[in-house]
């Protein structure tokens, strides 16, 4: 037998091995890499806008407490919970009788100052007639000089008391307006038309208008209500007074109210509450602090609410529409690239053979999710927005954002 035939198999094995691999490495390196494949939107007609974003909370057009200037007990309430009033309209009572014998105390005062007045106008007349004929009897020597000096003592001294009394009586019938208004303030009136929108106090419940004011219902205008919408510090010096705003409420998501954008209050909400009397350093701690919170500014926008769908403390979702077009050109905003010393953006471009084409664009609006096209580009031409996902040589996966400048 030959041994060496028997050993053949052994060296072709390993040759057979290395020429295969010999193949695959020339095939890699002489094979080109396949072209890139890319991320591409169309170029579309549509409508844009560039809004401001704000959480709002629905308030009433007016709304005021209205309360009790005099102290008793409520001895009636005209009116419940979500009535309609007027102006005017009397909305409560107060057990009045203290106040009505305050009057009639004042008014009797003014009776008895005035009946005084009376009788010194009568001793008057006879101190006037005294004197005259003391003057007549002096002028003649029938009297002394004495008795006439008295005539006329008496006469300016009942001159003066009349003068006094007029006074009292003057004081005293300000004394009755004052108890007669206090009267008045037994019966409560609404100031304003409107809603019932709370009760406060109740029947037989007793107040105390010597140490505040109490509350006994409160009023509010509906039929107009306001949004107090809060802008943050970096948009608020993007809106101003008189821009559009739509809104939407959580129980109806699908409707947009509309309306504009009424005025933007100077001072956020945390400068009211701000206790100017403490010290220096708790004022400083508070300053530290409230650096490191959000700001915002009440933007305040007014609706219509003939229906009363609107209530007060509803959340609103605000949009302050700072600029809009509508059937225009936009793209994705990632289409993007850099941008150069006129104004003008580089956008990548598929032709016919899938290969991306730079191109100077100009563009409008940008919401950095859209961004409208003014020129550069037609409707259905794609722009590149990223790479897709390619293998690499070792075998890992690669992405490829959006071009530099984005």
């Amino acid at each position: 037998m030959n041994i060496a035939k028997l050993r053949r198999p052994k060296f072709l094995i390993p040759a057979l091995l290395v020429l295969l691999l010999a193949g695959y490495t020339g095939k890699r390196l002489l094979t080109p890499p396949a072209p890139p494949s890319y991320l591409s939107a169309p170029a579309t007609v549509a409508d844009i806008q560039d809004v401001v974003l704000a959480s709002g909370t629905v308030k009433a057009y007016k709304q005021v407490s209205v309360g009790a200037q005099a102290s008793g007990q409520i001895k009636s309430l005209k009116v419940a919970l979500g009535d309609q009033v007027k102006k005017g309209q009397l909305v409560a009572e107060i057990d009045s009788l203290t106040q009505a014998n305050s009057l009639a105390s004042a008014e009797f005062s003014v009776q008895n100052l005035e009946a005084q007045l009376r009788a010194k106008e009568a001793t008057l007349k006879q101190a006037q007639l005294a004197y005259e004929r003391q003057k007549t009897m002096l002028a003649g020597d029938a009297s002394s000089r004495e008795n006439f000096e008295s005539a006329e003592a008496t006469l300016d001294s009942t001159r003066a008391d009349i003068t006094s009394l007029q006074a009292q009586i003057r004081s005293a019938a300000i004394q009755v307006d004052t108890a007669r208004v206090n009267l008045g303030y037994t019966r409560i009136t609404s100031p304003i038309d409107g809603q019932v929108v709370a009760i406060v106090a109740q029947e037989g419940q007793t107040v105390n208008a010597n140490q505040s004011t109490p509350t006994i219902i409160k009023v509010a205008r509906m039929d107009t209500v306001t949004i107090k919408a809060q802008i943050s510090e970096a948009d608020v010096i993007r809106v101003k007074p008189g821009l559009p705003v739509y809104f939407t409420i959580l129980g109806d998501p699908d409707h947009r109210y509309r309306t504009t954008l009424r005025a933007i209050e100077p001072a956020p909400d945390s400068i009211l509450q701000d206790d100017t009397s403490t010290s220096t350093t708790s004022s400083s701690s508070s300053s530290s602090s409230s650096s490191s919170t959000a700001i915002y500014y009440n933007g305040l926008l007014d609706v219509p609410n003939p229906d009363g769908k609107l209530r007060i403390s509803m959340t609103t979702q605000v949009n302050i529409v700072l600029s809009e077009a509508k059937d225009t050109l936009v793209v994705p905003s990632t289409a993007l690239g850099e941008k150069d010393a006129q104004g003008r953006y580089t956008v990548r471009v598929l032709d016919a053979q899938g290969q991306a084409q730079p191109r100077k664009v100009r563009i409008g609006i940008n919401t950095n999710a859209q961004v409208q096209i003014i020129e550069g580009i037609k409707a259905g031409e794609r722009v590149v927005t990223g790479t897709a996902t390619s293998a690499t040589a070792d075998g890992t996966a690669e992405h490829r954002g959006p071009p530099p400048g984005v």
